[in-house]
């Protein structure tokens, strides 16, 4: 068994899953943290359909050799339905890599005092350095990030350990809501239809059964590791629902010694799950287009960055409900399948 290039496989799926709102501790808070104790069940039930599903998923791909999502969109929904999925699948991926540009160059405006378009311009410049490496760029990155994010995520849980009132927070639950179930699963969803795009090649590429199940089973595990240390240290936070960067919040009020770390947490996220985005797009895209695939990223870049500047988020609003049916129905379909 090569676990090199299993672990190499589960941080692609792991760093492209993570992005700004991973990083800041918002979506931890929507999705499970709101609700309390229950929260913990959720991040089991998550971390499970992690583990299954993006194992399943690229196991698929082998079994009928897809190149990029496109194929085995057309395979899971049928001719009827793909076109339609690959459509508002690949707006998504545009859309909130573009977002993701913008959380970018925030982070430098907010939390360094820097322009802006430096923090974009400089993210930009440094994907097409890995995109002009390839897959190896891609793993590098992932590589990189990773091993951060677990390390950085395990320590503010071990400070938060430390609060007197550590275990009463963990144990709280304000009232029994079954709608943890589906709220659980949607984040599952979400993230495992949209992480295709990158396990998808990435699979094909190795092409070994053993190693990509493996992937898919230590990336999930790593996911529910990570959710679960985050949700411990974001509950010992009052009124964790209001503030928007519920992480920084607390990584500045309990331990400002981690603020460097912190940043570097959240850019790097950031970074990778803009790669990963951008080179699953370029797969779809260099199907119908016969250019090198550092021009199809530098393409990409120059439509996301337009998006960057511009409130997208009425467009995503839109697509998101329309999305999250769909990868309800996704994993639906995959476990049929």
């Amino acid at each position: 068994m090569d676990w090199k290039r299993a672990f190499q496989l589960a941080f692609i799926y792991v760093g492209t899953v993570v992005g700004a709102g991973f990083a800041t501790g918002r979506e931890i808070v929507e999705f499970f943290s709101k609700f309390g104790s229950l929260g913990i069940v959720g991040i089991a039930i998550s971390g499970l359909c992690f583990i299954y599903f993006g194992s399943k998923m690229m196991l698929l791909t082998l079994k009928i050799r897809a190149k990029s999502y496109y194929q085995l969109n057309q395979y899971v929904f049928g001719p009827v339905f793909a076109p339609f999925v690959n459509v508002i699948m690949s707006i998504m991926l545009v859309g909130v890599t573009g977002v993701m540009l913008s959380g970018a160059g925030s982070l430098f405006e907010e939390q360094l005092q820097l322009s802006k378009l430096l923090g974009i311009f400089l993210t930009i410049f440094f994907g097409l350095i890995v995109l002009r490496v390839g897959t190896k760029g891609l793993v590098f990155v992932n590589m990189l990030v990773v091993p951060i994010l677990i390390i950085c995520s395990l320590l503010l849980s071990i400070h938060s350990s430390q609060f007197p009132d550590f275990v009463e927070r963990i144990k709280w639950m304000d009232s029994f809501n079954w709608q943890f179930i589906i709220s659980a699963l949607a984040y599952a969803g979400f993230n495992v239809t949209m992480v295709q795009a990158v396990l998808v090649p990435a699979a094909l590429e190795i092409d070994d059964e053993k190693i990509v199940k493996l992937g898919g089973v230590i990336g999930g595990f790593i996911l529910m590791l990570v959710l679960l240390s985050s949700h411990f240290t974001l509950v010992q936070l009052d009124d964790m629902v209001t503030f928007h960067i519920p992480m920084a919040v607390i990584v500045n009020k309990f331990a400002p010694s981690f603020f460097f770390l912190f940043i570097v947490m959240v850019y790097g996220e950031i970074f990778s799950s803009i790669i990963g985005n951008i080179f699953g797009l370029g797969r779809f895209i260099e199907r119908s287009i016969n250019i090198h695939p550092f021009w199809i990223g530098f393409m990409i870049f120059f439509i996301t960055f337009f998006i960057s500047q511009i409130d997208y988020s009425v467009l995503l609003s839109a697509l998101y409900p329309a999305f999250g049916y769909v990868s309800l129905f996704f994993l639906l379909l995959l476990f049929i399948k």
